[in-house]
């Protein structure tokens, strides 16, 4: 594998091995893309918890491929986000196949989606449900995106170009509905247009803290519960501008980076997450015995290229910061590598720039064998067109146990 996508796998932590089954000839003559849409489903969504027999099918048969720029198909079945043009991104398949399975989609159903995007997720839930009404408030992905859903023949979803969180009151009510994009507050005419017990799938929270809820319609009123802290692409207009908080990308810092933050008593935050960092796998919250402080993280994992991570997204401006300390505090027991030799834990800071393109990558370790607390750091020149960091951290397909704590983004002035 290239050296330079080899890299982009390790940043995700997602990366697919190596081929279940061998593709025929001629199933490869027709589809070449089929054999890893097969092994994306394998290993790295069934293994993360889907199991809908129905929703995995249909992500061993949605083309990915056909809805991100073509200079980025080579990675359409790595399970990561993938840029697709003004400042939005195609979210990661497993995302894609857990939301779809978590709305329960039955073949009756009428569903709104509200960010379009490339109309990947439309198309995982066209041949799942009766209708998709699909809405973009970008004019070139919409129309993009409708092109592509037509050329495809996916005859069951309509798209719109406008503002999703006015809904689309003619086709109402529906049965379900999705949110690709995060709100600051559920938006008054989703509620109205969603049918009395139907359900609703929302990230709301701040723009770089956000939570996944999954609401029902009860006598008028969205009741439910958090399901997972998670991070999506804001809205574009004048939902986002009037964000009551907005990020502040000249001050950058981590979230609860010393993992001793408490659980917020208004249920923002689900049981068993590790407030103010999102897509856990493999994780576990422990007290006692950490660097500093009362708590740390910890990851274990027996099954090579699993993952087993956490990530936190950050704002930060090139312009205005310059220069950033990226620390750490991390612990191994019994680790080696997974299906690669770099596949091995790290503490990793990606930057990107205001089209959400990587930029720059920067890596703390990796580490293996068995060391006790070691603390790690590094200073970090930030390129001028950096916009937004993320940080991950965790054992990225390899085996063993790794504790970290004490996770820090500092400003050098």
């Amino acid at each position: 594998m290239p050296a330079v996508r080899r890299k982009v796998a390790l940043v995700i932590g997602f990366l697919a091995t190596a081929l279940p089954r061998a593709a025929s000839a001629q199933e490869a003559a027709s589809d070449p893309f089929a054999a890893a849409r097969q092994q994306l489903v394998e290993t790295r969504i069934e293994t993360a918890g889907v199991k809908n027999p129905e929703v995995l099918r249909v992500m061993r048969e949605t083309p990915r491929h056909e809805f991100i720029p073509e200079a980025m198909r080579a990675r359409a079945y790595y399970d990561m986000s993938l840029p697709i043009g003004d400042a939005q991104t195609i979210s990661s398949p497993f995302i894609v196949a857990w939301m779809t399975e978590t709305i329960d989609p039955q073949p009756t159903d009428r569903v709104l989606e509200i960010g379009t995007g490339s109309g990947y997720q439309a198309a995982v839930l066209s041949p799942l449900v009766q209708d998709v009404y699909t809405i973009e408030i970008v004019p070139t992905l919409g129309e993009r995106a409708k092109r592509t859903l037509e050329r495809l023949n996916y005859d069951n979803v309509q798209v719109r170009v406008g503002d999703g969180f006015l809904g689309w009151p003619e086709a109402a009510p529906f049965d379900k509905i999705i949110v690709t994009c995060s709100p600051e507050n559920i938006p008054q005419p989703l509620v109205d247009q969603l049918r009395e017990g139907g359900k609703m799938l929302i990230p709301v929270g701040e723009r770089f803290q956000q939570t996944l809820y999954l609401k029902t319609k009860v006598d008028g009123k969205l009741v439910g519960v958090p399901l997972q802290p998670t991070l999506f692409v804001p809205m574009t207009g004048r939902a986002e501008a009037a964000r009551q908080r907005q990020p502040d990308p000249a001050n950058p810092f981590l979230v609860n980076g010393d993992f001793e933050a408490a659980f917020p008593q208004d249920g923002s935050v689900p049981p068993g997450a590790v407030p103010g960092w999102y897509y856990e796998r493999q994780t576990t919250l422990v007290r006692g015995d950490a660097f500093e402080g009362e708590q740390f993280v910890r990851f274990s994992n027996d099954t090579p290229e699993l993952a087993a991570n956490l990530m936190q997204g950050l704002p930060l401006d090139g312009r205005v910061v310059t220069s950033i300390r990226l620390s750490g505090a991390m612990r191994t027991e019994n680790v080696k590598p997974g299906g690669f030799s770099d596949s091995l834990p790290a503490i990793i800071l990606s930057l990107f720039d205001e089209q959400r393109r990587q930029i720059d990558m920067v890596v703390l370790g990796p580490f293996q064998g068995t060391r006790p607390w070691r603390t790690s750091s590094r200073l970090v020149r930030v390129p001028p067109q950096s916009r937004e960091a993320v940080v991950r951290i965790g054992l990225f397909g390899a085996t063993g146990t790794a504790d970290f704590d004490q996770i820090r983004i500092e400003t050098v002035r």
